[in-house]
């Protein structure tokens, strides 16, 4: 079973990054099936000249598919990035990024010789001024065009196998919802066909080490556009919450007086226009989402199905799902009982481990609580209650849980690439080390 999750986790992170460098989005690069950019510290790709890295051919996983998926060549993001790219940059030491340009998390310096610790405290614990700032930051992130990334808005197949290259600018935030969207969106098998039951960061063991991935690249994001290197995600603790805290102005933004599925007016994301939220639409035409506004953000907390979902989670969930002593078992899919990530993802019963479709628990409950934006898979990330929740699910205690163990064991758990946001190849452990969750009762690192 160990090797199984092993050989699964590989495969799953392999294909889980969804940037397009805008340094490799021309035609020649597509043709080429190469992606080393230049690195403008010493103007050789990938920063050779400096020992940064080179430029490679990427390793493939020869990890078998599970059945869920039985197809071959009909998706691109199969044996990620190889439909795009085949040579890519791969970075030595501590460096990491398209180009080699950046420090591994946890190090920073001009030569990533540095260690660093972040602590990410939950939103209540932040002072006026860090809570100002954090609100500022996701609306600058939101209004600000990524100036390193671009986004596909059609297949390679559409694209002309790379002759005609289709990208587009989007929002440094707006990247991350794409990149959300992508991960999970149905894969186009032709005509009108589509194929549902495919995605690449749930309902599997890539689950919690491709949201890691997803949380310490955004930071990322942020501490590169505002030049704050200190900067990291507060958390949301909703362990025995009896309504949604956050969803006041103050914070996530309250209600709208005249109409409960609206922000209020006077909230920060009032105006934000979500984007990726039509798969319907997409699957029939055929067509990736192109980051087009599609309205306003949802939102009517409480107001969900609640014979799915009867309540929010306990204290006594999370320590029963943190007793389960296998990290994943049996399919390794939302049928998997005893399962940690299963449990804790929210599809099998919280005080149990017994495997349950029928509801929605845990981290899944959060979703489906807030009842709009935030509980279609695809446009979850639109809504900014998506961070916070993502990183209490993330802060949740390592050593004490088959996660921490499996990362100790084999080092494996929550990697990182040296040659992100392309193809893993050196792995590495970033628990703790590229940034330290605070601590609350109960939740002791």
């Amino acid at each position: 079973m160990f090797l199984a999750v092993v050989c699964c986790l590989l495969w799953w992170l392999h294909i889980s990054a969804g940037h397009f460098p805008r340094a490799c989005a021309s035609s020649q690069s597509l043709m080429e099936k190469q992606c080393c950019p230049v690195w403008e510290g010493d103007g050789s790709p990938c920063g050779q000249r400096s020992g940064r890295g080179y430029c490679e051919g990427i390793l493939l996983s020869n990890a078998p598919l599970g059945p869920q998926f039985p197809f071959r060549g009909v998706d691109d993001r199969e044996s990620w990035p190889s439909v795009f790219y085949n040579r890519t940059c791969q970075c030595s030491g501590n460096f990491m990024g398209f180009n080699c340009g950046n420090c591994r998390f946890g190090f920073g310096g001009p030569n990533c010789t540095e260690k660093r610790l972040l602590v990410r405290k939950s939103i209540f614990e932040l002072s006026v001024s860090e809570k100002e700032k954090f609100l500022a930051y996701l609306t600058l992130a939101k209004h600000t065009i990524s100036p390193d990334f671009v986004i596909p808005i059609g297949t390679y197949g559409q694209m002309k196998n790379g002759s005609a290259p289709m990208f587009k600018d989007i929002s440094i935030y707006d990247l991350f919802v794409w990149m959300h969207y992508y991960v999970s969106m149905d894969t186009f098998l032709g005509g009108s066909e589509i194929w549902t039951d495919i995605d690449f960061a749930h309902e599997a063991p890539g689950f919690l080490p491709w949201h890691r991935l997803f949380l310490l690249l955004w930071e990322q994001e942020i501490q590169k556009l505002t030049g704050d290197e200190n900067f990291s995600i507060p958390y949301w603790d909703w362990r025995d919450a009896k309504d949604c805290d956050i969803c006041t102005d103050e914070y996530m933004g309250g209600s709208h007086p005249a109409n409960p599925n609206l922000l209020s007016p006077v909230s920060f994301f009032s105006s934000w226009q979500i984007v990726c939220s039509r798969l319907e639409e997409y699957n029939s035409r055929q067509v990736l989402c192109d980051g087009t506004p599609e309205g306003p953000i949802l939102r009517n907390p409480g107001n969900h199905d609640k014979s799915k979902t009867p309540r929010l989670p306990s204290s006594a969930d999370v320590e029963f799902c943190l007793s389960l002593t296998q990290y994943e078992t049996g399919s390794m899919d939302k049928a998997a009982n005893f399962s940690f990530r299963n449990t804790l993802e929210g599809f099998a019963n919280p005080l149990t481990g017994i495997a349950d479709a029928s509801q929605s628990s845990m981290h899944n409950a959060l979703h489906m609580y807030m009842n709009g934006t935030m509980s279609k898979v695809q446009g979850s990330a639109n809504d900014p209650i998506f961070l916070l929740h993502h990183a209490f699910v993330d802060r949740l205690p390592l050593h004490s849980s088959p996660l921490g163990y499996l990362a100790k064991k084999a080092a494996l758990i929550f990697m990182l690439s040296n040659q992100l946001p392309f193809q893993l190849g050196s792995t590495e452990i970033v628990q703790e080390e590229g940034c330290q969750q605070g601590t609350s009762p109960g939740l002791q690192e």
